[in-house]
């Protein structure tokens, strides 16, 4: 992606008033490729997120010798039955956390040598406790570099099972990872958690996921149990991406506007969906029925700061700080320390480009205060490589005149249409 290439962000003349529909949400799409691929039969997967993360993991799964023929609104999966091709070439991740983290655990299941490899950036992203859950389970798994990050390498001859202790202290995609093949190995899978879980929601999603193709989880005890059930083909609905919808929501919190998302249902899986809740205690009105979720946002001088624990939505976090920057009052956002160990360490990155803004931003180890009310100026905003730092830098612009995003395309990673959804809105 080019670094030298900037995007402006035009200010909204009036209330923005619009109904929109975002892709399918990442988090689904991803968990349900890996559960099609597994089970016996073809699956069908509704409005799938077709972008950058996801197109990474499907190739992986094809060399992999899992069979896809995608339609145009759907994507077909005849599923291996629990078989992993063997695969003599590396497989590149980018920067596909979840990607790569599932992976790890699904090659195991094969035979042979498998790579798993990525971006700068992700060989900076921890991968060793999800490694050492798959070595009690037989796997012979590490870090090439010997620094617990990708690039990774295993030997793969099947999982054994049993029981696993697993640390998810840093991030739940190393549990939703064990999760996924759980059905598949040589004895009954139980996962135990060593210490807390971040991200907590995402998990829920996972057995959800799970669940849909026909194996339960039961949870005791801070204990995962996964029957010995595989997994069968089914037509799965992916519902729309939550966070992609946050930027819309938030962008009617800053300008008094109403935005609905018609393809977020009021009972959505995905935990952040709660950002529209959040919005609502910032002083926005929320309305949720079977036409979507709505935020309207309050008039002028009407938004609120907020203190609020988000280890259970951390990807919300950059939205609700730059919604914040326009509140009356002070926010507090707590409990999110993992965000250091994602695609930038966003917290970092919320505090220093907001600041470049004018905003009088804290970073916290754990999280961030923002102080809302103070004058804001335009600025050009460092992405970082960062798909959520320029969407929602995106709701800053619609506000403050000169707001320029550099390297607008890394929304690719989640979004590849975003810039021309959010150009039509008040249109």
């Amino acid at each position: 992606m080019s670094e030298d290439k900037t995007r402006e962000i035009e200010m909204a003349a009036s209330s923005l008033k619009a109904r929109v529909m975002v892709p399918g949400s990442k988090s689904i799409t991803q968990r349900a490729l890996i559960a099609a691929a597994l089970a016996s039969g073809r699956s069908r997967l509704e409005t799938p997120l077709d972008s950058e993360d996801t197109r990474l993991l499907r190739q992986a799964l094809v060399e992999l010798g899992i069979l896809f023929e995608e339609r145009e609104t759907h994507w077909e999966v005849e599923g291996g039955r629990g078989r992993i091709s063997p695969c003599s070439r590396d497989l590149y991740m980018g920067n596909n956390g979840t990607g790569i983290r599932f992976l790890a655990s699904l090659v195991a299941l094969g035979a042979g040598r498998y790579v798993l490899t990525g971006t700068d950036r992700m060989s900076e992203r921890p991968i060793e406790p999800l490694l050492a859950s798959l070595r009690a389970w037989k796997a012979d798994a590490g870090s090439l570099r010997g620094n617990g990050c990708p690039p990774v390498k295993i030997v793969a001859s099947g999982l054994e099972g049993g029981k696993t202790v697993l640390k998810a202290e840093k991030s739940s995609q190393f549990l939703s990872s064990l999760l996924l093949v759980g059905p598949y190995t040589r004895k009954p899978a139980v996962i135990s958690l060593d210490g807390g879980l971040v991200s907590r929601p995402y998990v829920d999603l996972t057995i959800e996921v799970m669940r849909a193709f026909g194996v339960p989880v039961e949870e005791r005890d801070s204990s995962f149990f996964i029957p010995q059930k595989h997994y069968q083909a089914t037509d799965y609905p992916v519902e729309g991406d939550a966070s992609s919808a946050s930027y819309f929501w938030a962008a009617a919190a800053v300008t008094g506007g109403s935005i609905t998302v018609e393809n977020i249902p009021p009972d959505a899986l995905q935990g952040d969906a709660r950002v529209a809740d959040l919005l609502g205690d910032m002083g926005c009105t929320v309305k949720k029925d079977p036409g979507g979720v709505t935020v309207q946002g309050p008039e002028s001088g009407g938004l609120k700061g907020i203190e609020v624990d988000m280890g259970k939505w951390p990807d919300m976090v950059p939205t609700i700080a730059v919604t914040a920057a326009f509140a009356t009052g002070t926010t507090v956002i707590r409990n999110v320390a993992h965000l250091r160990i994602k695609e930038t360490d966003r917290l970092k990155a919320v505090a220093a480009e907001l600041g470049k803004m004018g905003a009088r931003v804290t970073e916290l180890d754990d999280g961030l205060v923002v102080e809302g009310g103070h004058e804001l100026h335009g600025a050009e905003i460092q992405t970082y490589d960062d798909h959520r730092i320029a969407m929602s830098f995106a709701v800053a612009g619609l506000r403050v005149p000169g707001v320029l995003i550099r390297n607008p395309e890394c929304v690719k990673k989640s979004f590849p249409g975003f810039w021309e959804l959010w150009q039509s809105l008040g249109r």
